[in-house]
């Protein structure tokens, strides 16, 4: 495993070794202890899945509590971490990252900031497992074009919810 710090502050990607042979591939998404002795000591409580299609966009959600390890199960997808911390001086700050199935790496992403995805496949399986349960009224949505983010993204009309298109603030 390699654990690479990003240029967003407690923002790690996360390159799980992969093992291919004839039949496939191998590998281990998450091992407490092997997070452990890398220094990555969060306890996750829950896991969670989301399957969309080509040019949908999910968020930018989080909230002050929720660290989370987003990984790409199937397919290919964007993936943009911000810093929605409204006391940071780093507040508004984002990278991007590409998941897939291919390189099969991983985004530890803290608490206080946000992610978004957009799907870059036909489809893709989102998973990310979470250090406190879900709780919607403590969550927080920008939208995916908020001025004050200036996000780059690769598409100029994605699919949208209710929820990203109007954006809620906590």
């Amino acid at each position: 495993m390699e654990i690479v710090k990003t240029k967003l502050d407690g923002v790690l990607l996360i390159k799980p070794d992969v093992f291919e042979d004839h039949r496939g591939q191998y590998l281990e998404l998450y091992n407490e202890e092997t997070f452990r002795k890398n220094g990555i000591s969060t306890k996750f409580v829950e896991d969670d899945i989301s399957v969309s299609d080509k040019n949908v966009l999910r968020g930018i959600h989080g909230n002050a509590e929720t660290w989370k390890l987003v990984s790409c199960l199937y397919g290919k997808f964007y993936l943009v971490v911000v810093n929605c911390d409204n006391e940071s001086k780093d507040f508004g700050k984002w990278q991007s990252f590409v998941l897939s199935d291919r390189n099969r790496h991983q985004v530890l992403v803290p608490a206080k900031f946000g992610n978004g995805h957009l799907v870059l496949s036909d489809s893709a399986i989102f998973h990310y497992k979470q250090s406190t349960a879900y709780n919607p009224a403590t969550q927080f949505t920008y939208t995916w074009n908020d001025p004050k983010l200036n996000i780059w993204w690769p598409i100029k009309d994605p699919i949208l919810s209710q929820r990203d298109v109007l954006g809620r603030y906590v």
